[in-house]
């Protein structure tokens, strides 16, 4: 399955939307992932050529897929492009990052409840 040919296909964002568009993006993006819409291994568009589809700013692109990528989502393969990860290594990826903030808090002697407060403020956060 090429991704230009069926990834954003019609999906705009909602240029009127108090939600910012490079979060409207992600969100799409992970949606896609999460429903298998978007296979493990799909190649996405390049910045350029998927802002010019949605007619944003490259930039715009550029965050969505940065921040994408810290999240497991996708990867970046040089050459080969950005590509959506398997939810597996999304995972394992975030199991490691629990793992390592686990071990933080308790090193700081932070109740569970407290570690889970301080997470839950940082999830909220922008």
């Amino acid at each position: 399955m090429s991704a230009g040919d069926s990834f954003p296909g019609p999906w705009k964002p909602n240029q009127a939307s108090t939600v910012a568009l490079f979060e409207q993006l992600r969100l799409h993006v992970i949606e896609l992932a999460d429903s298998g819409a978007l296979a493990p291994g799909t190649r996405l568009p390049a910045v350029r050529a998927l802002a010019e589809l949605l007619d944003v700013a490259p930039h715009t692109v550029a965050r969505a897929y940065k921040e994408l990528e810290a999240a497991g989502v996708v990867a970046t393969r040089g050459r080969n492009g950005t590509v959506v990860c398997a939810r597996d290594e999304r995972w394992s990826a975030l199991s490691v990052a629990a793992a390592a903030y686990a071990a933080a808090a308790r090193a700081q002697g932070a109740s569970f409840a407290e570690a889970v407060q301080l997470l839950a403020a940082a999830y909220d956060a922008d």
